[in-house]
């Protein structure tokens, strides 16, 4: 459906006009960062789903030169999961 680094197209745009989005945190809740303003925006996960349209573009294929707030796969913080300090 959608992965950490995908731009995804919610069914309504945000309030500068844009319609992209990055996903750049999931969990229980998805956060999510505008492309058109690069203002950042919590949802939780039952509702983003609702309000998800379609993945624009996958994580692999993006132009990074041509997204102006999008954030390399370098600079997203990846989950602490086996709890011992080191990043998956």
């Amino acid at each position: 459906m959608f992965n950490l680094g995908d731009i995804v197209m919610m069914k309504k745009p945000h309030a500068c006009g844009a319609n992209k989005w990055e996903v750049i945190r999931m969990g229980a809740d998805i956060k999510v960062k505008c492309l058109g303003c690069g203002h950042i925006v919590m949802i939780p996960r039952n509702d983003f789903k609702k309000k998800f349209k379609k993945v624009i573009t996958e994580a692999a294929q993006v132009y990074v030169s041509q997204e102006e707030f999008y954030l390399k796969q370098t600079q997203i913080a990846r989950p602490n999961i086996n709890g011992n300090g080191e990043n998956l």
